[in-house]
């Protein structure tokens, strides 16, 4: 359409972006709202769904201030949504944990961190590991976790911590052999992904584990590859 041309690219991946991450966000909020859904279930929906904006965003090649701008925003958001109601399906008022805040910062870290140097794969990493990782093993855990154990006052179960580790297997495996191939150096760096995200993902208070686990993901991802390759 001449119109479309008419629009830098750019602007239109923006668009495009934020069209995706708003129905997100309202689906997850009608969800609630509606069907009076359980607050921790639309987090889930919201955590996961927002997650995978990623790709797209690494597909689109979006400039990094556009995701890094896109961070501070949804950080600002999430930050003023403890305080009003504003997102009352994602954020209660006065709830003790800040992880959609580190949530947020952290996509705009991994951004700012591998977009310059041209290694979005490791940002898309962190993020995967966390968005699919953390949401499948909590959703898991909390259905069927049947073996618990407790650190520092933080409950978990095995069985939560152990489909975080095959997740995120599986997220990394998938993201290097796109990248470098079928070498053993994939499923070493794989397995240490895996093994690092389950660790951190098990001390999550305060929601901590939001910027603990992509960040320590990607970064052990991309030092390992350095020093391996």
């Amino acid at each position: 359409m001449p119109w479309l041309e008419s629009i830098p690219a750019v602007w239109f991946q923006i668009a495009l972006v934020g069209v995706c991450l708003g129905v997100i966000v309202l689906l997850a909020e009608s969800l609630h709202r509606t069907n009076s859904l359980d607050p921790e279930r639309v987090r889930k929906v919201v955590h996961i769904g927002t997650g995978n904006v990623i790709l797209l965003a690494w597909w689109l090649e979006i400039p990094a201030w556009v995701g890094i701008t896109a961070s501070i925003l949804a950080s600002t958001v999430a930050l003023l949504s403890y305080k009003f109601p504003i997102l009352p399906g994602i954020n209660s008022v006065g709830r003790k944990s800040f992880g959609t805040f580190f949530y947020a910062v952290s996509i705009g870290v991994l951004i700012a961190w591998f977009w310059p140097i041209h290694q979005p794969q490791y940002a898309a990493m962190g993020i995967l590991v966390m968005t699919w990782g953390d949401g499948l093993a909590a959703l898991i855990g909390q259905r069927i976790g049947r073996h618990p154990y407790q650190i520092w006052g933080i409950k978990k179960s095995w069985e939560g911590s152990g489909t975080m580790f095959a997740v995120s297997y599986a997220i990394a495996s998938l993201i290097l052999l796109s990248i470098q191939g079928n070498i053993w150096q994939t499923w070493v760096v794989a397995i240490a992904v895996g093994l690092v995200a389950t660790t951190l993902e098990a001390f999550s208070k305060f929601g901590i584990d939001n910027i603990t686990v992509p960040l320590g993901s990607a970064a052990v991802a991309f030092f390992l590859t350095q020093l391996l390759l």
